[in-house]
């Protein structure tokens, strides 16, 4: 099963609410050309977007937050031959820090 990039799932957002790529360009402030390189993952989408987004195609943003920040520490690590190793341990540290702030 082939995960959905952050850019595939914002065309299927608009595509399904039958927006046109100008018109989502302009509620993000950016240009057509830059949303679809975003939309078919030549460039990288800023966090920025996402309140807009959710506002926009009326979904949860925790949900797009999630998408966007798993595709931006994949694609961090993707190429690190122990990438996987330091998400692990990341991971740990996140848990053990969430954990002393209480």
């Amino acid at each position: 099963m082939e995960q959905e990039t952050f850019g595939s799932y914002i065309r299927k957002l608009r595509e399904d609410n039958k927006m046109p790529l100008r018109k989502l360009a302009a509620y993000l402030d950016i240009d057509q050309s830059t949303l679809s390189k975003i939309e078919r993952n030549e460039r990288r989408p800023t966090k920025e977007i996402i309140p807009i987004l959710s506002k926009v195609f009326k979904i949860d943003i925790k949900d797009l937050k999630v998408k966007y920040l798993s595709e931006k520490i994949l694609y961090e690590i993707q190429d690190e031959k122990h990438g996987l190793d330091a998400l692990k341990v990341a991971e740990q540290t996140f848990s053990y820090s969430k954990s002393r702030k209480k």
